[in-house]
């Protein structure tokens, strides 16, 4: 990020700290805004978040270790049942995953994944499940600094357990 005296929106990561995503500055109209430039590895896309709209948006920093391990902790405890109404259940996983909280999104895989052992999902729930155990395998390994392929068989055992 390099600095710059047309903006003075001040950000809450600082020059040289590590994150997840590069901050640009780009013109915008007669100004020139700071970005985090995200590459959607999903969808094969790239998209521009104005810097001082992120925390509504949900970019945060990784999580710290303690909370990777109690995402991976989580996932391997006993859970509710989810409703059998698969668009209710979409929505309310839809919903969990928007938060964007690891918690929130380990809830989404140890949810979907005993679901697709008693029945296939639906494609869309399957997408969501796909997304949601992506994120979770990304935000792991960057946070316990392990690579994804271990960080996948730790959550596939732990997901076995319960």
């Amino acid at each position: 990020m390099k600095s710059t005296e047309k903006s003075n929106f001040k950000t809450r990561y600082s020059v040289g700290q590590e994150i997840v995503y590069p901050i640009e500055e780009r013109p915008f109209k007669e100004e020139v805004l700071l970005y985090y430039i995200i590459y959607l590895e999903v969808t094969d896309m790239t998209i521009m978040v104005p810097v001082d709209r992120a925390d509504e948006l949900g970019i945060r920093p990784i999580v710290s270790r303690r909370e990777a391990q109690k995402a991976l902790k989580l996932i391997s405890e006993d859970y509710e049942p989810i409703p059998a109404d698969w668009k209710m259940r979409y929505q309310m996983n839809l919903d969990l995953l928007k938060k964007g909280s690891v918690l929130d999104i380990a809830t989404v895989v140890r949810a979907l994944y005993h679901r697709s052992q008693i029945k296939e999902l639906p494609i869309l729930e399957r997408k969501l499940y796909d997304n949601a155990l992506k994120l979770l395998v990304d935000e792991i390994s960057f946070s316990l600094n392990k690579n994804k392929e271990e960080v996948e068989k730790i959550i596939f055992i732990k997901l076995e357990v319960t």
